[in-house]
């Protein structure tokens, strides 16, 4: 279907681009033929879109409609929100000062349409800001104090604004938009809907390798599912999509949480879900919780400054200290005298306030059981690298080295751990989660429950092959249904 741009007033639009519909948006809001397209893409380009305005409400109900817009209310209401607009102005601070560090000025309004701007010099930051606040028309205003930038306010442009000598540009960069945008998402006969996989082609451990996002798309297809890979610059984009696989790794203070966070504000089934990423990304609020319902742990002490002198006399030594929010055995550290542990215990409380210290248990590996939708997916065997104490030996030189991985039918793994790992995740929720057990004298212990965990071809499928991608595939179909049925939550 070709894109809708909805208006004010049609006489506010001077654009002529080919294979685009402009209607009044008093006619999108109360005719009720609107309401019965399908898979829409409305461009509000309104002169206000105050709370309970016009403007507003083409959002609003557009989204109820099942049509995709842009500006979305979630986007709409970012644009006010001055703690939003400063975290984006921090987020792009060092793209902000390149940028413009040649204006003399202390003022300076950048104006982006469809992620352009009509000086080439500006198109990567513009691109930036789009991303961020997807409107197709947007008015970015910054400010100097003489030594650096800041982001003051953005806001959405009305098609009202648009200057009679920007026109031919704007032109252009919209259909070009617009045809750029017909490419990507058109759908084969077969596919119901589309889901966007989250990779960072340059990352150095991806949570699944080539393999095993080749078999990923061809369970998709199968089930009707058109799969993009997509990147960091992509997040404007969002809004297209059904469904959301992050697979790359997750932290609170990154890019993939915010991609989580938007993907639920505009209705999107994701995987890993915000508070899945904020519950496994944080060592302490997991021993916390594991506590305090009675899981078995390796012994536990949370350390801060009024306690790490007692720590030796706590819980012995050796001991394993983590950083909160450490990932691939990154931030993890064995310590086998009491001069190294006061040093590092002084290293880790300088970046935070709270650390993990555990009893170290050596074991030959440690059991992975991947869980989906409160089911076990799979159950592997992690071995400690050669030599070494973890399943990745980071050298000082930056190489790693690897343990050996075997799986095993769920079904062939011992009751306890499983058991043991289902109880564990299910205190974070219903997404896809690793729960790392210890097995020592017949007894388990949780280590830690982890999002994204890793799904590689040749490794966690060696027992299922292509029925785990198509088991990942169903529950998204599944719960991309309930939503579109009004079943609220998936």
């Amino acid at each position: 279907m070709c894109p809708l741009i909805i208006v004010s007033n049609p006489a506010d639009w001077h654009l002529k681009i080919p294979g685009v519909r402009v209607i009044a948006a008093r006619s999108y809001l109360t005719e009720p033929s609107w309401s019965e397209f399908r898979n829409a893409r409305v461009y509000n380009l309104c002169r206000s879109y105050r709370y309970q305005s016009t403007g507003y409400y083409v959002s609003l109900l557009a989204a109820a409609r099942g049509h995709r817009p842009l500006p979305s209310v979630t986007t709409i209401q970012d644009m006010k929100s001055a703690t939003i607009v400063r975290y984006a102005s921090d987020d792009l601070d060092e793209l902000i000062q390149k940028s413009l560090a040649h204006i003399q000025s202390s003022r300076f309004t950048l104006s982006i349409y469809f992620g352009r701007n009509l000086a080439r010099r500006y198109d990567r930051l513009s691109l930036r800001l789009f991303n961020m606040f997807p409107a197709p028309l947007l008015r970015a205003h910054f400010a100097s104090d003489g030594r650096k930038w800041q982001l003051q306010s953005i806001a959405p442009v009305a098609a009202s604004e648009i200057s009679a000598e920007h026109r031919p540009f704007v032109a252009q960069v919209a259909a070009s938009y617009f045809a750029g945008r017909r490419s990507l998402t058109r759908r084969t006969p077969r596919a119901r809907y589309d889901l966007a996989v989250l990779r960072n082609p340059e990352e150095r451990d991806p949570p699944s390798n080539d393999g095993a996002i080749r078999r990923l798309i061809r369970a998709a297809a199968a089930a009707g599912m058109r799969t993009e890979i997509i990147g960091r610059d992509d997040y404007g984009r969002i809004g297209e999509f059904d469904a959301l696989f992050i697979r790359e790794t997750t932290a609170v203070n990154h890019h993939t949480y915010r991609f989580a966070r938007r993907a639920v504000a505009e209705g999107l089934v994701v995987i890993d879900d915000p508070e899945s990423i904020v519950k496994c990304a944080n060592k302490v609020y997991l021993a916390e919780l594991l506590s305090r319902h009675g899981i078995p742990m390796p012994r536990t002490v949370m350390v801060h400054r009024d306690n790490m002198e007692r720590l030796p006399g706590t819980l012995g030594l050796p001991c394993v200290l983590k950083v909160p929010d450490g990932s691939f055995s990154r931030g993890v550290v064995k310590i086998d005298d009491e001069d190294v542990l006061r040093h590092r215990l002084a290293e880790m409380l300088e970046d935070s306030d709270l650390i993990i210290a555990q009893e170290f248990m050596p074991t030959p590996f440690d059991w992975r059981v991947g869980i989906f939708d409160r089911v076990p997916l799979f159950v592997c065997k992690y071995f400690m690298a050669d030599d070494h104490w973890q399943i990745i030996n980071h050298d000082r030189d930056g190489h790693r080295r690897y343990g050996r991985i075997e799986t095993l039918p769920v079904q062939e793994a011992p009751a306890r751990v499983v058991r043991t790992a289902l109880r564990a995740a299910n205190l974070i929720g219903d997404g896809l989660y690793g729960v790392d057990i210890k097995q020592v004298r017949g007894r388990v212990y949780v280590v830690e429950v982890n999002d994204n965990p890793n799904i590689d071809a040749g490794n966690e499928d060696a027992v299922l092959g292509s029925r785990l991608y198509e088991r990942i595939v169903n529950v998204f179909l599944q719960r991309i249904e309930r939503l579109k049925a009004g079943g609220g939550k998936p």
